[in-house]
């Protein structure tokens, strides 16, 4: 991804200009189809799966959504990527269960494309008696995921750089983490200044949020998007 607010070669982008057909833009989709991985499995087994059916499902779908040309049509001005993810899996389950349906009654199977899901206001939803099924809860999901993937890489800039010691007790001051110890403890452990520990404590915060961002933009297009997708994510943890 570029730096300076070009987000120009965010994955999302990369999908959308090749819609699959070049070896860049599918690598750039296997990516996000990665970092959507757990989201999709928590989701499927919000409805009572068992963990292993819940697995099996999440494969089959991003096995779809992979293969030839799924991902035609998706376009990142109608939305956010999770938005387009939230909408396939929805059609991927109502296609399942209308196949399901037709093959008790001996009929032939019909394939309902996963581009359709780009279009939310299709007023197609999973049934779901017990409304396990909130967006809510794969948005909290997708939350956790990217704060997840970014701490990650937060590790290995610093691993990369021989500080695993340090931001194995620096960590602690990250937002939501618990177990921290006293600033001035740590700081001796260290073998640092208390002052020196509070500006790296800082600086590491300022890191994280820019790995947050930068998991972000690659699944949005421009600095705005960026911004208000980051507020949503906020909104969604401290609930």
């Amino acid at each position: 991804m570029s730096s300076g607010g070009n987000f120009d070669a965010t994955r999302w982008s990369l999908v959308r200009q090749a819609q699959g057909d070049s070896e860049r833009s599918r690598e750039a989709l296997g990516d996000l189809c990665q970092a959507y991985w757990e989201p999709v499995f928590r989701f499927l087994r919000c409805e009572g799966r068992s963990e292993d059916d819940a697995r099996e499902l999440a494969q089959a779908f991003f096995a779809k959504l992979l293969e030839g040309n799924a991902i035609a049509g998706a376009d990142p001005d109608r939305g956010r990527f999770r938005s387009y993810v939230l909408g396939a899996v929805k059609h991927f389950l109502a296609d399942r269960r209308k196949a399901a349906q037709r093959e008790k009654r001996g009929g032939g199977q019909q394939h309902v494309p996963l581009d359709v899901a780009r279009d939310s206001s299709s007023g197609l939803q999973v049934p779901d008696e017990s409304a396990l099924h909130d967006d809510t809860y794969f948005d909290r999901e997708w939350a956790n995921t990217v704060l997840a993937r970014a701490l990650t890489a937060l590790e290995e800039t610093w691993q990369a750089n021989g500080k695993v010691e340090e931001f194995a007790v620096m960590i602690t001051w990250l937002p939501g983490v618990s177990g921290r110890p006293d600033q001035e403890h740590a700081a001796n452990e260290l073998g640092m200044a208390v002052g020196a520990f509070k500006v790296a404590i800082h600086r590491l915060r300022k890191d994280f949020r820019d790995a947050v961002r930068a998991e972000i933009a690659q699944t949005v297009e421009g600095e705005a998007a960026v911004g208000e997708e980051l507020r949503y994510l906020l909104a969604i943890v401290s609930r």
